[in-house]
């Protein structure tokens, strides 16, 4: 017997035939009821606060209010839904990060996709960071592009982050993703307890830090679990140092 809870949903995106897609997807997994759609910002808030949708599947680029806009104004509701975004465009994912999407899903949808993030949509109704979700800030995953996929990572799967230009380099063992946002802003919002930035130009994570060496004429580096070195910015000294009790 399913005893999963029924997920009341509204659609919303301005493109009729788009609706007409995610509904016949969502007819056909189970618990899954409509309750309505909406082609368009100003009717998605109205319809999300007469019809309290436990998930909203929304679009992005939409007319006047968009889905940005949505997704903020519902991430201040007293019982938020969850949300998926569904995009034809990949840009988007690290502000769908800052609503606290439960998913990013690009168009054409596919069933595979939406039955996933239905199915994290319910952890996230489950778990108790439902009701904490719109004032927590801290980075707990990320959304990168990957080919032609939204890839999601969580943040303690990093090892090291590295500014190159207009792009952070995530390095998750072997791999590396590029993620469109500033070190500063990463380093606000990582968990201190768990990150430390060693340069104007790196973070590491703390226990990926396997020691440190100086090279008798005071420059200290960071010498990480895979064999790699970082050399520790003067203005970091003090708290690199702090990781050996220094």
């Amino acid at each position: 017997m399913n005893l999963e809870p029924t997920l009341r949903t509204l659609i919303v995106d301005d493109e009729p035939l788009a609706i007409e897609r995610l509904v016949m997807l969502c007819a056909h997994i189970p618990n899954l009821s409509l309750a309505g759609t909406a082609s368009d910002g100003e009717v998605a808030l109205r319809l999300a606060k007469s019809l309290s949708p436990d998930l909203v599947l929304l679009d992005i680029a939409m007319p006047e209010v968009d889905g940005m806009d949505v997704a903020k104004a519902l991430c201040a509701a007293e019982r938020p839904p969850v949300i998926v975004f569904c995009t034809a465009f990949d840009g988007f994912a690290l502000a769908a990060f800052d609503v606290a999407a439960v998913d990013y899903l690009l168009k054409p949808v596919t069933s595979e996709g939406l039955v996933r993030a239905v199915a994290r949509a319910r952890r996230r109704i489950a778990g108790p960071e439902r009701q904490s979700i719109a004032q927590s800030d801290r980075i707990e995953e990320f959304w990168v592009p990957h080919r032609s996929e939204m890839v999601r990572i969580a943040a303690m799967d990093v090892e090291r982050i590295d500014a190159m230009r207009d792009y952070m380099s995530l390095q998750v063992g072997s791999r590396s993703f590029l993620l469109h946002r500033t070190l500063g802003d990463l380093e606000r919002r990582l968990d201190p307890a768990r990150f430390i930035r060693v340069h104007r130009s790196t973070i590491v994570r703390r226990d990926f830090i396997a020691r440190l060496r100086h090279d008798g004429l005071g420059i200290w580096y960071a010498m990480l679990a895979d064999g790699a070195e970082v050399r520790v910015g003067r203005s970091y000294l003090a708290a690199v140092k702090a990781l050996a009790g220094r």
